[in-house]
């Protein structure tokens, strides 16, 4: 069983494993079709369409999906890697062992938040953006500067201890847990933290940057987490709602795979606490 564990707890092997799977699956192309699967969603998703990976009960059943499937790939190449997870909570700042020159690197030079250390650099020749909203080729990042402050254990606290999953109008006015953790409503947990790493990761196209794949998988441990709190409440709705992902419809881009499929994370992976 495949073991997820915090970024700062990583041995220097463990992160050099991962960047190095990462990067090999930019090199064969894979990595790009998981930036414009993520993109083609973002901008289809609304409050008053057809939504399925945004915006709707279905956001953490959707990414959930995205990211296994995503871990699995880097298997393909490495079978020792397993996803990690960045704690915004406790590792909080831009000087974090995240964003060190032997991980994911750092925030971007002032002048156009070219990120210029660590192993995603475009100096380095291994990561072009190729599926991206501008002309520039590079890795962006502006960390604090959208926003000032990521997340607090208490605000997090605050959306945990929410007993109803999701509500109507099953967009993003509704009120309970998955649109709480989503961010457009109360305290705002997910999506403060794209706009805190700015660049990309405030766009459609945030998986070019590796953070993407460690700020969700903290989100989805999240929803793990709120499921062992409230262990008789689950994914609602469950039947019969328009535009929306019911318990058993099929999520695409999948063909079979629903939100019932996914509520028992155990089956493909644990978290390390």
């Amino acid at each position: 069983m495949a073991v997820r564990k915090n970024q700062a707890t990583l041995t220097a092997t463990e992160k050099r494993n991962f960047v190095n799977a990462v990067l090999a699956l930019k090199k064969n192309g894979r990595y790009d079709e998981f930036v414009r699967t993520h993109n083609e969603f973002i901008m289809s998703d609304s409050d008053s369409g057809d939504r399925v990976g945004h915006r709707s009960p279905s956001f953490l059943p959707w990414h959930r999906r995205f990211l296994l499937q995503f871990e699995q790939e880097l298997q393909r190449i490495d079978s020792s890697v397993t996803l990690p997870y960045w704690d915004w909570t406790a590792d909080r700042t831009t000087t974090a062992s995240i964003f060190g020159a032997d991980f994911l690197g750092g925030t971007g030079r002032s002048r156009d938040s070219q990120v210029t250390t660590g192993p995603f650099a475009y100096s380095t020749g291994q990561w072009n953006i190729n599926v991206s909203v501008d002309s520039r080729p590079f890795l962006q990042r502006e960390l604090g500067a959208g926003v000032r402050a990521l997340p607090t254990r208490a605000e997090v606290d605050s959306v945990l201890a929410m007993a109803t999953y999701d509500m109507a109008p099953w967009n993003s006015s509704s009120n309970g847990f998955r649109n709480n953790l989503e961010g457009w409503r109360g305290v705002n947990l997910h999506n403060r933290v794209h706009v805190w790493i700015g660049g990309q990761m405030a766009s459609g196209v945030s998986p070019n940057d590796p953070v993407f794949w460690l700020h969700h998988c903290f989100i989805d441990k999240l929803w793990a987490d709120w499921q062992r709190l409230h262990p008789t409440s689950t994914y609602l709705p469950a039947a019969g709602t328009a535009n929306v992902v019911d318990l058993n419809d099929t999520m695409r881009p999948w063909n079979n795979v629903t939100p019932a499929d996914m509520l028992d994370h155990t089956k493909f992976y644990t978290y390390d606490s």
